[in-house]
């Protein structure tokens, strides 16, 4: 065996740890959705409560992410990993026990501090430790499929434990995983920190955070207050003078958090618009897919994680396949022929009835995981190849952000124009018209509760009405599937666009390929 032989299987067992924590912080993102009808009853959940069940660990994992993983780059990131997993599964196991959603809605964001230190550790571990580029490459490959396979199969592992238990033992796995993978951490990861350590940048960690915070925040709340309200807004508005003041501090700094004279870099501005874009999607047909197998289909929560397999398998083989591929012929045509394919996907989505058969929806997710698994990982290897080993903390913070920023995007956005959809076509039937006022209210809040009114129509013995108010929901459900689908299709073909104007294919220069290190920050690719 050879010394590059011996390396590789030397290193083996790091990436195999670094997969399984990102694994278990992968199927926290989307475990919970299948649980979300039992939460309902079991803690009288309403609408408003089961949203930031969800949202709350997205919240906290996006804000400080970026903070997260600077600070892992300066203190050190195998103890960084080991505290963000302890984080993840303390509060996973405090999840588990919650009596109210108020209590599940704080662990989650305990859960989602912990994830803020451990997905950007993974990837600076894994980029100071595979240093030459088709390496890394194949490892990030490696690490992307860990990803999208755990964001694919999070309701298939919620699902089957519903099956079984209850819904607390979602959380409890999820604390089993992040043990597990802490006691491997403690004998297989070595120590890696920035050799320089800089004193922290305070200002840009606290600006970072508000920033970022005040962003997910705004979106998440956009659909509840109106996306053209004052509250919305002035949102927005906070977010983007935060930001602004965020840049301008850290040009001002010797040692800033964030060097920001990275986003001249088209390969890291362009790669982390892509990623956007393909989680923006992803999320958005997640959150789509699985009401449309529950309440209109009528699967149960096994059922309904069990068909995520195809998009979960594909995204595994697209993952690596990108990374191969973005090293032979440029991450330009991989990363925006990913999102052609997330396009595409989405144009045939749209057509999904009542009626659509298991197996063309089978055939429909194969291109969309095929799409993501061509655009997140060779984008990734993109941003990480931007920025010096030393800083791969805040790189991979930054490439952590743009996902779970264009996640929640997804959900908020594609989300409130389903509902917008739904309720309209919803108010145009002129049997839901005719019930009383309450009821008919009911109904428009949502498919589920459309679900409700009908049960409740048919258990007063009125079969025939019960199922036409069924057929009429599921009629505006599948509008605003439709209309939802139509929006992720745009979005992901103007991030084709995006990629295919602005991506560079490689990096300018050999020695930033054989080393990780850009030949110059502002200057290390060509188009």
């Amino acid at each position: 065996m050879n010394l590059l032989q011996r390396r590789s299987t030397s290193r083996l067992p790091v990436l195999l740890v670094l997969c399984a924590a990102t694994l278990a912080i992968s199927l926290a993102t989307t475990a919970i959705n299948v649980a979300l009808p039992s939460l309902a009853l079991d803690l009288s959940a309403d609408n408003r409560a089961l949203q930031w069940i969800v949202d709350a660990y997205n919240l906290l994992f996006a804000t400080f992410v970026l903070a997260f993983g600077s600070l892992s780059d300066r203190y050190g990131r195998k103890g960084a990993l080991v505290l963000g997993l302890s984080v993840f599964g303390g509060g996973a196991v405090g999840a588990s026990f919650a009596e109210s959603s108020g209590q599940l809605i704080a662990w989650q964001g305990v859960m989602g501090l912990g994830a803020a230190f451990v997905y950007p550790t993974t990837l600076s571990i894994l980029s100071n430790v595979f240093t030459e580029r088709a390496e890394k490459a194949r490892a990030i490959g490696i690490w992307g499929a860990t990803t999208g396979v755990g964001v694919a199969c999070g309701p298939i592992l919620g699902g089957w434990l519903l099956e079984h238990f209850w819904w607390g033992s979602v959380f409890l796995a999820l604390a089993v995983g992040a043990a597990v993978a802490v006691l491997v951490s403690v004998v297989v990861i070595t120590t890696s920190r920035d050799p320089a350590t800089p004193r922290i940048d305070h200002g840009g960690l606290v600006l970072s955070v508000l920033a970022v915070g005040s962003l997910v925040f705004t979106v998440i709340e956009a659909p509840e207050h109106g996306w053209s309200s004052v509250t919305t807004l002035v949102g927005f508005a906070t977010a983007a003078a935060l930001f602004v003041a965020l840049v301008l501090w850290e040009r001002r700094q010797d040692d800033p958090m964030i060097d920001v004279s990275l986003f001249a870099n088209m390969r890291f501005t362009a790669a982390s618009a892509s990623v956007t874009f393909a989680y923006f999607a992803l999320f958005g047909f997640i959150f789509l897919i699985s009401q449309y197998f529950q309440l209109v289909r009528g699967f149960g929560p096994l059922d309904t994680g069990v068909k995520f397999i195809p998009v979960a398998a594909s995204i595994a083989v697209g993952s690596v396949l990108g990374t191969v591929l973005a090293l032979r012929i440029g991450n330009k045509l991989v990363v925006a022929g990913g999102l052609v394919l997330f396009s595409g996907a989405f144009l045939w989505i749209s057509t999904v009835s009542e009626y659509t058969s298991y197996l063309e929806i089978a055939l429909q997710m194969i291109p969309l995981g095929l799409g993501l698994g061509l655009t997140s990982a060779p984008a990734t290897e993109a941003i990480m190849g931007a920025v010096t080993p030393e800083k791969a903390g805040i790189g991979s913070g930054m490439n952590d952000a743009t996902r779970e920023v264009g996640g929640t995007l997804g959900v908020a956005v594609i989300g409130s124009v389903y509902a917008s959809l739904y309720v309209s076509s919803l108010s145009d039937s002129a049997v839901v018209q005719a019930l009383p006022t309450e009821v008919r209210d009911i109904a428009g809040e949502s498919v589920g509760q459309a679900v409700v009114v009908s049960e409740q129509i048919r258990a007063g013995g009125d079969s025939g009405l019960a199922q036409s108010v069924t057929d009429a929901a599921n009629s505006a459900f599948l509008d605003g599937l439709a209309a939802g689908s139509y929006v992720a299709a745009g979005v992901t073909a103007v991030g084709a666009v995006v990629a295919a104007t602005f991506l560079p294919s490689r990096p300018r220069t050999t020695d930033e390929s054989k080393s990780g290190r850009p030949a110059h920050r502002a200057d290390v690719t060509t188009a």
